[in-house]
């Protein structure tokens, strides 16, 4: 009985024993996990914090760079505003004028420009070639100009408006619709400009 009660007492001993070594084990390991819990919620907390940094400096440089690109980004929308509101105002000129006005434009800028050189090619073959015109006006253009002889003539498809070309020797004389558009907005851009979108729309351009 008494051997009994000892083995009784050794058991209990035995168990008492190994719940404190399992106590101390998951304490060790609770501890253990714990401190790498804290170590990682730091390392989180670091990584987040170079985030957010890099994110703001980035943010900072974008917000910079658009700012600094806005007035130069107003500049291009008015002069693009601008241009296309002269095409359209070119357009709707051209479309104003009669046949006889526009032969008669280009009958003049023609006759100034081989006047010029006449002499130079007044032997030579020439090449005409009209294009946005029949023969009937190139030849009324040319005759204005006071050439009638030595002439071939070419119907071609050039640019958007009328145009007469003369071609002779190493002369060439051009006289376009085109032309005479780019010399009045070339003279008269401003003019133009503000009475289409008014002196304060123009500010710096």
């Amino acid at each position: 009985m008494e051997e009994l009660q000892t083995t009784e007492i050794l058991e209990h001993e035995i168990l008492e024993d190994a719940r404190k070594k399992a106590a101390r084990i998951l304490k060790t390991a609770d501890d253990s996990i714990n401190a790498k819990t804290a170590e990682w919620d730091k390392k989180t907390a670091q990584t987040i914090d170079e985030i957010n940094k890099k994110f703001n400096e980035q943010n900072e440089l974008t917000t910079e760079k658009i700012m600094a690109r806005l007035p130069v980004d107003k500049l291009r929308i008015k002069i693009e505003k601008i241009e296309n509101l002269l095409r359209v105002a070119e357009d709707d000129w051209y479309k104003s004028l009669s046949r006889e006005k526009i032969i008669d434009l280009l009958s003049k800028e023609f006759s100034i420009r081989f006047a010029l050189c006449r002499d130079t090619i007044k032997d030579a073959k020439k090449n005409i070639y009209f294009s946005y015109i029949d023969h009937k006006e190139a030849e009324i253009i040319t005759k204005n100009a006071g050439l009638t002889s030595d002439i071939e003539w070419y119907s071609v498809v050039k640019g958007n408006y009328p145009s007469i070309t003369l071609e002779a020797k190493n002369i060439r004389i051009i006289a376009s619709i085109q032309t005479i558009i780019d010399s009045l907005l070339l003279e008269k851009r401003e003019e133009l400009t503000e009475a289409l979108v008014g002196r304060s729309f123009m500010g710096d351009v």
